[in-house]
């Protein structure tokens, strides 16, 4: 409820300033909802959304893999984390722009680049959290699971991978949030469609009405996402710890 009433205010406020001012500086929501609902009869925002989020998807599933794996093998191995570290370190503080723009001279403008790039620039994140939950590992659990002979596969199903859901969820959690929003300047630089491509066709034309439309449609998309899907997982990871 609070919730709700949190962004009817916010509508409000939107439509009161824009009847205060220019409508080409500020477009009224009457406006933008009536572009949205336009674009999505046509068949455009849909499609262009389903690009975004169809790259969004793969990157942020290729970093949040690799991260874990990494992530753990860094947490559980010394030796691995010594000679990881500067690898991260230098991941982490590379700007995304730069990551995407060496990805498509090197690769070439294609969806390969600009997946790899997201990818990349959202992989140190994973790579952190896992790795701070590998070294938070119960021994005493894995010392129990030893004593019961249990199978090195059942010990990681049983033992490792509940005490590591949080932190897989915390990573997905915060992944989703970083992942659409490098994809969105991957395709503003070098993708011929995606929400990114249109906000930069209509940032060229000043078209503020439907840069706020799309920007604002995939802003609930991922809202939506995260209420219904990330959100309850996260939950449901931490539920173990509530109970212990």
């Amino acid at each position: 409820m609070a919730r709700a009433l949190s962004i009817i205010a916010l509508v409000a406020l939107w439509a009161i300033a824009a009847a205060l001012v220019d409508s080409r500086m500020l477009p009224s929501p009457l406006m933008v909802a009536g572009l949205v609902a336009t674009e999505t009869l046509s068949g455009e925002l849909p499609y262009e959304m389903g690009c975004t989020l169809a790259r969004v998807i793969v990157s942020f599933s290729v970093a949040l893999v690799l991260g874990s794996l990494a992530g753990y093998a860094m947490g559980h191995w010394k030796a691995v984390d010594r000679y990881g570290d500067p690898w991260l370190v230098a991941l982490i503080n590379l700007p995304a722009l730069v990551t995407i723009l060496f990805a498509y001279i090197w690769i070439g403008l294609n969806e390969t680049a600009a997946i790899l790039a997201v990818a990349l620039n959202k992989l140190p994140n994973v790579v952190v959290m896992m790795r701070e939950g590998t070294r938070a590992l119960d021994p005493g659990l894995d010392e129990m699971a030893r004593a019961f002979r249990l199978t090195g596969f059942s010990r990681v199903r049983h033992v490792v991978m509940p005490q590591l859901a949080p932190y897989f969820a915390a990573a997905s959690r915060s992944g989703l949030a970083i992942a659409w929003k490098i994809v969105l300047v991957a395709e503003l630089i070098g993708r011929p469609n995606g929400v990114g491509f249109v906000l930069g066709t209509a940032f060229s034309l000043f078209d503020l009405t439907k840069i706020l439309s799309y920007a604002l449609t995939f802003v609930a998309l991922m809202l939506t996402i995260e209420n219904l899907l990330v959100q309850p997982l996260e939950r449901r990871a931490q539920r173990w710890r509530r109970r212990a």
